[in-house]
């Protein structure tokens, strides 16, 4: 092969072969009948002029696959010879799929017309499409046509193949080649479909298209054999059609003849039984015909490419084929043809499994087809079910799918177990996935039987139709055990099935008794058929997905009209029937809790457009009775939401909600001033009684300061006395300290909020500043005591209030003394106890898991309200660094706050943020160094974590090396000086400084320098080692020696600056950008 064809990207045709041990064992215990040979030639009637279909590809090599040229035919008509390649004006068919602006219709008609004035110049056409369409600019010519054979004019084209990329026209991007793929298909399909009635069957035409193609497929050429492949299958799909129509015009030519021929001897025609006759023996022979060239194909490109090297191949073979055995199941839905498909469902590449499921659905989907289909579903049902685990979402998709057609139209086929597989998808994370799997439900398990008789409560009201469906909803929910993910449950369901909104029928069975015949419901049903209530009410009114199933999407308008009529639904049942569930259920905290929610999602103007005043009278009432009655914070705080909600601005309810409200805030405060006083007066004293009267009212006044406005109550001084007390190290439980913090902060943000921005009351201003000094202070005391929930409280509120108080209110004038900004003890502490209460082992092994859970929680909430503040440059960025070395070791449970800590912290200020790093990686060192008692093992563990650490940070800086260039050399800088500094060795005056290991550490960053600055760094390190006084040997300096290396391999770089590194300063001017490739091929030699 001559040189030209070096650069062509060519892969060998070694073929994909799935290595699953089960695939393994199918295959072996497989009893599929061999593909039937192709009949032999009847009449006129001859086979194909190509050889047999070849063996498997050989390797790549010199040498292409021969294919035996068909007999060349002379011109035809007696026309004058056409131009051979040119259709107009220079114009190719080539260049006319590609505008497409032409209609191929009436391109291949002319084409035709010239085929049938001479067929070589036509044919000639034909064969360069395909060649061009692969991206091959070589030119067949009419000499080569005449006396070569395919496969030499193949090898020719490969030699003329010299493209340097691998791109062509199928896999090139862009909407031009985008469009130019679909007009491809489209051309082979309409050429087929034009010829069908005349030189499809001329012996010459298909005879060579289909050698040219089947060569072509041969080729190590990746684009010759996925273009020739594409072609192929396009050209059996149209065939089929052929055989299609030819099967029609058969069966309508043998009704004819059976017609005519049935008639009377006086009135059959016998020249017309004999004419149809012959029709139909030329169609048998047309269909003969047409099937031969399809087994042929099969076999000569089908059974290879199939399982090609290249995905793309293989996934048209599966499209493909699925086509042909729902268009000609006589022919392909055959045992010898399913097996490709069963095999390739193990193929490792996710579009091509997914083909795979696309082209069996529509043939389970098919009823008729079911019997032709039991030997592959018995050989490969398991592999079709594991596929609805496949990490692919698509695919998982399309598995579920096949898995709802085979239950639909084979029932009898999954087991229990097959289908429990798919029920718990209904929990899965991607919403597609789980709502396909709520389309299994439906069709398993809730599907309303039409034959059942409705039931009746006792009082003789009817059930709805939905009611059985209902309990097995519920029953299913208790089964799966997992009750606290009813929001994914609903979900799944909410959309493809009425049920879910049928709230009349849930609120019957919650509110009447059971009639004849009927089970009363248990408390874990009620429980979980009120939670199920809730979800649909949620979604139903906000239209948005449980967290983790994707991100909210922009609803469509009529998902927006769906939802404002499901919310106008749900409020005018729930406005009747919400009372009484309120009322049932009153001394359950957990019901109650779920059904508190329901109020929030109302349409609230329906309380007065369809006066249900008296309603919301039963629904206020309820309310402050529930409020007396429970201390459960769940309970307590959807309570107050709900209040919060009643009494908004735009609702004409507001006022009776108010006053309500108001009733109900009276009552709480005179409770807690009892119980306070009683508190204080009883002092050290206090029994168990007096603190639980105390917590209790406190809890409502917590849960209900979150959204209501309460510093009109005087509630400062008492809770700043408790406060104090606990500084004081008195006895005050630590919940009544922790929500004392927590009133203290929402009292002082709602100071802050009811000021005027413009012109606030000075004395409440000076009031506001007394009390947030006061407060932080006692808080100070906290953090530092060795209480842990009033320590843990007190360090959320500083956080909290060091933001809402931050200096940003110093942009108004008015409001710039209430500025609170962090001393440097304070920043202490705060990273003090970050370093104590969040950086630690867990060591109790006695702990459950879901304790670890809301553990790691916490002081995930601890990490990142520590973070906000480095964030928004509220505390330095160096009190970071205690964070920052922690990044490689606790990176499973915190390392998605550190990185957009450390992220954030660069938009502030790069060099500072390099300049922390550096404290993080010298501190990490040093605790190394001391475990070794100040010595350091290069080959200890600790100091490859830390080599892994300055990698991990090395990384995070990105590939733009200009953008980050004074960070990287202020960070060599701080390496540099950390560890050469101190030069001598204390414990050795002849050896290395006693850091000078910290430079291995540095190496991890040198590739982040530029050019021009690696000559600026080394200079630096060689000003600093010129004072040493002793030789530079042993293997105690060869980090010095690996630094220096590091520094020495010059690259270039896309952009030139000047060779000195300036502070602070950007570069003014940039020389002109090189061209891509180059700067790739620089950056590479850089690295």
């Amino acid at each position: 092969m001559s040189e030209s064809t070096e650069n062509i990207t060519m892969d060998d045709t070694e073929e994909f072969i799935p290595d699953q041990h089960e695939l393994d064992v199918a295959l072996d215990n497989m009893e599929f009948e061999d593909t039937p040979q192709p009949p032999a030639k009847r009449g006129r009637k001859r086979q194909i002029k190509a050889p047999p279909p070849p063996p498997p590809p050989p390797p790549a090599g010199p040498e292409m696959v021969g294919v035996r040229k068909p007999r060349r035919g002379g011109r035809q008509g007696g026309g004058t010879r056409l131009r051979p390649l040119v259709v107009e004006d220079g114009i190719t068919l080539f260049d006319i799929v590609k505008s497409g602006r032409s209609a191929l219709q009436a391109v291949i008609d002319d084409w035709i017309e010239r085929y049938n004035n001479d067929r070589d110049p036509a044919l000639l056409e034909l064969m360069q499409f395909f060649i061009r369409s692969s991206g091959c600019k070589g030119t067949i010519t009419m000499e080569m046509q005449e006396h070569m054979q395919h496969a030499q004019i193949i090898r020719r084209m490969t030699e003329e193949f010299d493209e340097d990329s691998g791109d062509y026209p199928l896999i090139m991007s862009g909407p031009v080649w985008k469009k130019f793929r679909a007009n491809f298909c489209e051309f082979v399909s309409v050429l087929v479909r034009q010829c069908q009635y005349s030189i499809i069957y001329d012996q010459y035409l298909m005879d060579n298209v289909i050698s040219l193609l089947t060569g072509l497929s041969d080729s190590q050429v990746r684009a010759f054999r996925h273009t020739s492949t594409l072609a192929v299958m396009k050209l059996m799909t149209a065939l089929v059609d052929v055989a299609l129509n030819l099967s029609v015009n058969k069966d309508f030519t043998q009704r004819q003849y059976e017609a005519e021929r049935q008639k009377s001897q006086s009135k059959r025609a016998t020249e017309r039984l004999e004419v149809l006759m012959q029709k139909r023996k030329e169609l048998e022979e047309q269909t003969e015909e047409i099937r031969n060239m399809l087994n042929y194909m099969f076999k000569s490109v089908f059974v290879h490419r199939y399982r090609d090297t290249l995905p793309d191949i293989r996934s048209i073979c599966m499209g493909e084929i699925g086509i042909w055995m729902k268009k000609y199941p006589n022919m392909f839905l055959d045992d010898g043809y399913l097996k490709y498909i069963g095999w390739t469902l193990h193929d490792k590449v996710g579009d091509t499994r997914l083909k795979c499921l696309q082209s069996l659905l529509p043939l389970y989907q098919t009823e008729e087809l079911g019997p032709k289909m039991e030997l592959f579903t018995s050989k490969f049902k398991d592999r079709i079910v594991s596929m609805t685990l496949d990490k692919e979402y698509d695919v998982a998709v399309q598995g579920v799918k096949l898995i709802i057609a085979i239950q639909r139209n084979h029932k009898d086929i999954l087991s229990d177990k097959d289908c429990e597989h798919v029920y718990e998808l209904v929990y899965s994370s991607h919403r597609a996935v789980a709502q396909t799997a709520g389309e299994f439900l439906n069709v398993k398990l809730f599907t309303i039987d039409d034959d059942t008789p409705l039931a009746k409560s006792k009082r003789g009201k009817k059930r709805s139709p939905n009611t059985p469906l209902i309990r097995d909803l519920v029953q299913f929910f208790i089964e799966s055990e997992l009750h606290e993910h009813g929001a994914y449950l609903v979900d799944s369901l909410i959309d493809n099935n009425p049920m879910m909104k049928d709230w009349e029928c849930m609120t019957d069975l919650l509110l009447e008794e059971p009639g004849k015949g009927e089970e009363a419901l248990e408390d874990k049903i009620e429980t979980s058929l009120i939670e199920i209530v809730v979800c649909t009410v949620r979604q139903s009114a906000t239209g948005e997905p449980p967290v983790g199933r994707g991100p909210n999407r922009k609803l469509s308008t009529k998902e927006q009209r769906q939802i404002i009529d499901d919310k106008v639904k749900l409020t005018e049942h729930f406005i009747q029937t919400l009372p009484a569930l309120l009322a049932k259920y009153i001394q359950d905290e957990e019901k109650i809790a779920n059904l508190m929610t329901i109020p929030q999602y109302f349409e609230l103007e329906i309380y007065t457009t369809s006066r249900q005043e008296k309603c919301l009278e039963n629904l206020l009432k309820l309310i402050h009775e529930i409020v007396l009655r429970h201390t459960n914070t769940e309970v307590l705080e959807a309570c107050a939401k709900t209040y919060e909600l009643l009494c908004s601005d735009e609702y004409a309810i507001k006022g009776k909600c108010e006053v309500a409200r108001a009733t109900l805030l009276d009552q709480l405060m005179e409770k807690f001033r009892e119980a306070y006083q009683a508190f204080i007066e009883e002092g050290e004293e206090a029994d168990d009684e007096e603190e639980f009267a105390l917590l209790t009212s406190m809890n409502r006044i917590t849960s209900f300061i979150d959204c209501h406005d309460m510093t009109a109550y005087n509630l400062w001084e008492p809770l700043m006395t408790l406060i104090k007390a606990a500084s004081d190290d008195k006895h005050v439980p630590d919940p009544i300290v922790c929500k004392s913090i927590r009133c203290c902060v929402n009292l002082l943000t709602w100071s802050l909020a009811n000021l005027d921005n413009h012109n606030p009351d000075k004395n409440a201003l000076k009031q506001l500043k007394r009390n947030l000094n006061e407060f932080m202070s006692l808080c100070r005391l906290l953090i530092t005591s060795a209480r842990d929930a009033a320590e843990e409280e007190a360090f959320l509120a500083v956080c909290d209030l060091l933001i809402i108080f931050s200096k940003q209110l110093a942009n108004n004038a008015v409001l710039a003394a209430l500025s609170y900004e962090p001393d440097v003890n304070l920043s202490g502490q705060l990273t003090g106890f970050i370093e104590c209460k969040v950086f630690i082992d867990d060591e109790d092994e006695d702990q459950d898991e879901h304790q670890k859970i809301e553990e790691l929680h916490k002081r995930r909430n601890f990490l990142a309200s520590f973070s906000k503040l480095v964030v928004y440059n509220i505390v330095s960025i160096r009190n970071a660094a205690d964070v920052f070395k922690h990044y490689c070791r606790f990176y499973n449970d915190y390392g998605d706050i550190i990185k957009t800590a450390l992220g954030k912290s660069r938009e502030i200020n790069k060099v500072t943020c390099a300049r922390t790093l550096a404290v993080s990686l010298t501190s990490v060192f040093k605790e190394v160094q001391a475990e070794h008692g100040g010595r350091i093992n290069r080959g200890s563990e600790g100091f490859g974590a830390l080599k892994e650490l300055a990698r991990r940070f090395s990384m995070s800086f990105g590939l733009d090396l200009v953008r980050n260039r004074e960070a990287i050399a202020s960070l060599h800088r701080e390496g540099i000086i950390f560890a050469l500094n101190p030069l001598e060795n204390p414990e050795e005056p002849r050896g290395p400084p006693p850091n000078i290991a910290f430079l291995e550490i540095m190496c991890e960053f040198s590739n982040k320098l530029m050019k021009q600055d690696k000559k600026t760094v080394l200079q630096y390190l060689e000003k600093h080692m010129s004072r040493a006084t002793h030789l530079m040997r042993g293997e105690e300096w060869s980090p010095y020696v690996t630094y220096k290396n590091s520094l020495l391999h010059h690259g270039t770089h896309a952009s030139e600056f000047e060779p000195t590194v300036q502070k602070h300063r950007e570069p003014k001017e940039h020389k002109p950008r090189r061209a891509r490739g180059k700067r790739k091929a620089e950056q590479g030699s850089d690295r």
